[in-house]
């Protein structure tokens, strides 16, 4: 059993080796290269990306001797002919997708579509999603087995794809994820699993002297999606000899770095608006490298990273292990750490999101502070009215204060309103503030300003009100449009209804003391509201 092992291994990586250098250099000399022509490319030259083609040339010659030579199979009676025709068969549907996406570019709904028929030929093969883990047990899935069994292939083969944008850094995950499962099924007595993975290893192993850093040839999609899919195939075909349990979580924790970069894309893309299959370079090795790590050193990351995934999924084969509970657990303290650093703007505002879901009570009642104000504002008379409902519903908010700024041709020429320690006034302004006297002259450090015109239903500008905030990290917990759908109208129609009242009580004042019309509309602007400057 050994013996066979080495040879598969053995023979993978020098087929593989010899066919990358003759693909290379064929491919230079007809000028089958990829340039770099795209935002998201960081290659300078133009490189061959056909290197899919030693790896499953390497692998095919591999599994079809495997499969005609009975000497090699060792002495294992549940080893079929038939099975590797099926995995070999539906990669290589896979495969030529991907080489004729190399060189016309294929719409991804045809890729997926063509990739769906090669993961329903595994299905029919006897590869298959056949139960899932619940909370109460295992269950059959039934009708469900076939759709899930899609979703599984076209997951895993074009996770792998996703990785494909730095040298050497998704074949080298992939050889990770396929040693996991090269060392599952040996454990679990699969020789066929185990044989075809050490294949596939030795196939990448091969390959991979050719595209780490600096890369002479590329993986191309029909390196990427094959590698892809056999890994989803050899997955599937070694679940059927596990427990459910094992066969489900090992496969995702141990192919961990490309579904978490599958995960992240589509979320950030949804978050974002864009189409979730556009390519771009917000990938995770695009984010290293922005944070100024040669490409290297952003390989070498994310081999430790892809390392670490396949090693804890071993540790689920062991009874005596971890529970799978505690494994994704620490995957997902490592995840939420590693976003953190990336510094994903999506998540950042995804983050926003659930704090203010956490502080929906607060925002709540900054809310009702100012429908409340609206109502009362709608049969305040007086200025002493007006002044009572800001006061009440700017003390509940999270503004640092107010400012209400009347125009003189709205009907008083001047309404002051300062804190007891002001001695100069300032414009016309009703005006408070919760923390100290002077900030609303700046006293206290920068601050912005929401600026409210106040305009009647008449169209009739009266002022305007002025909310101050300093700046900080606080979110600003309340609906900004209350503001502008009623409350704004219903101040400016009480300031209009109190300016008219002012005027009116000024006139009586007048009137009772033989003060000449003239001299009562000068003195406006200085008496008739002591008490409220008072307040």
């Amino acid at each position: 059993m050994t013996t066979s092992y080495l040879l598969v291994f053995v023979g993978a990586i020098l087929l593989s080796f010899v066919l990358t250098r003759s693909v290379r250099n064929i491919a230079i000399a007809r000028g089958w290269v990829s340039a770099p022509s795209l935002p998201r490319h960081i290659h300078t030259n133009s490189i061959p990306r056909l290197g899919g083609i030693a790896i499953f040339g390497a692998f095919a010659v591999v599994a079809g001797i495997l499969a005609a030579v009975p000497a090699l199979r060792g002495a294992d009676p549940k080893f079929s002919s038939r099975t590797i025709l099926y995995i070999l068969g539906s990669g290589t549907v896979v495969f030529l997708l991907g080489l004729y996406d190399d060189l016309r570019p294929v719409k991804p709904q045809v890729k997926f579509a063509v990739q769906a028929v090669a993961a329903t030929m595994l299905f029919f093969g006897g590869f298959r999603v056949f139960q899932l883990p619940l909370l109460f047990g295992s269950h059959s899935l039934g009708w469900l087995a076939l759709p899930l069994t899609i979703l599984w292939v076209l997951w895993i083969t074009n996770a792998f794809n996703l990785l494909d944008g730095v040298d050497g850094l998704a074949a080298g995950s992939a050889l990770f994820s396929t040693l996991t499962v090269f060392v599952v099924s040996m454990v679990s007595g699969n020789f066929l699993v185990s044989s075809l993975a050490l294949a596939l290893a030795g196939a990448i192993l091969g390959f991979l002297r050719f595209n780490f850093n600096p890369a002479t040839i590329f993986l191309g999609d029909c390196g990427s999606l094959f590698i892809g899919f056999m890994l989803s195939a050899l997955a599937l075909a070694g679940a059927q000899k596990t427990p459910t349990i094992v066969a489900v979580a090992i496969p995702v924790i141990s192919f961990g770095l490309p579904v978490l970069e599958t995960v992240l894309s589509m979320l950030r893309r949804f978050l974002s608006g864009q189409p979730l299959f556009a390519a771009d370079r917000q990938h995770i090795h695009h984010k290293l490298l922005e944070r100024g790590f040669s490409q290297q050193q952003v390989v070498w990351i994310l081999y430790v990273v892809s390392a670490a995934c396949g090693l804890l999924s071993l540790f689920l084969l062991y009874p005596s292990g971890p529970t799978v509970g505690v494994v994704l657990f620490v995957i997902g303290v490592g995840i939420w750490v590693g976003v953190q650093h990336l510094g994903y703007q999506e998540f950042i505002e995804l983050g926003r999101v659930a704090s203010r879901t956490i502080e929906q009570k607060r925002i709540i009642v900054n809310n009702l502070s100012i429908r409340r104000a609206t109502r009362a504002l709608s049969k305040a008379q007086r200025f002493d009215d007006i002044r009572d409902v800001l006061q009440d519903a700017f003390r509940k908010n999270d503004f640092d204060g107010y400012q209400l700024q009347l125009d003189p041709s709205a009907g008083r020429r001047s309404i002051s309103i300062l804190p007891e320690s002001s001695k100069q006034p300032i414009s016309p302004k009703i005006g408070w503030d919760k923390h100290s006297a002077g900030s609303l002259n700046g006293a206290q450090g920068p601050e912005w300003k929401l600026t409210l015109e106040l305009a009647s239903k008449t169209k009739r500008k009266l002022g305007s009100l002025l909310l101050h905030r300093r700046y900080s990290d606080r979110p600003l917990l309340i609906d900004i449009n209350l503001l502008f759908s009623g409350f704004n109208v219903a101040l400016a129609e009480a300031c209009e209804r109190a300016a008219i009242h002012a005027e009116s009580s000024f006139e009586e004042t007048a009137e009772s003391n033989h003060i000449p019309g003239a001299m009562a509309a000068e003195k406006s602007a200085d008496v008739g509201f002591d008490s409220l400057a008072r307040h």
